[in-house]
């Protein structure tokens, strides 16, 4: 990405308030995803940030993150992997309770997804309490594979997400 920053990106990023709920600030990447030139420069940005790290598979965490991975993988040549909400994989999965900023949830991913000694980022839209993010990691882990990295399009300091991934590579493109 050359000539683009966060910033810049920042401008396509709509913020809608008491969204899941009251309080909550959503970051809307819709119309980001919607300008060509964005959507180009927020992958290559993701991509840029993966820079010295071995990646064999880039897990996609449902459904903004897949938006997002996808791409991600192809520029990589790596796989692309999907972990998703419960009940949605087609196949024999493992699967991990988190918190959100607004309540629980479950992520799955199909056992045979990854092999020991997979090298592993995960990348997502966003990063707020870090819930999401670890509960991908410990579903990568337990199938033996290593997590290189969390790339993120959005990063919420406030939120302390970071902090609950000590001890993993965190980038993010843009910092609230």
């Amino acid at each position: 990405m050359t000539g683009v920053s966060g910033s810049d990106l920042q401008r396509l990023i709509r913020d809608i308030p008491d969204v899941p709920s009251p309080g909550v600030m959503f970051r809307d990447i819709t119309p980001l995803l919607a300008d060509p030139k964005g959507y180009e420069d927020a992958v290559q940005a993701i991509v840029g940030l993966s820079h010295g790290k071995r990646v064999d598979k880039v897990i996609g965490i449902e459904a903004r993150g897949f938006i997002m991975a996808a791409p991600v993988a192809y520029h990589l040549n790596a796989g692309f992997i999907p972990v998703r909400k419960a009940g949605k994989l087609p196949w024999a999965v493992v699967r991990e309770e988190y918190s959100l900023e607004y309540g629980t949830d479950q992520l799955e991913i199909h056992r045979d997804a990854l092999s020991p000694g997979d090298s592993v980022v995960i990348v997502d839209d966003v990063l707020a309490t870090g819930g999401t993010a670890k509960a991908a990691i410990k579903l990568v882990e337990g199938l033996g594979a290593t997590v290189s990295g969390l790339l993120f399009l959005i990063e919420l300091p406030a939120l302390g997400g970071r902090a609950a991934l000590a001890g993993h590579s965190v980038s993010s493109v843009i910092v609230y």
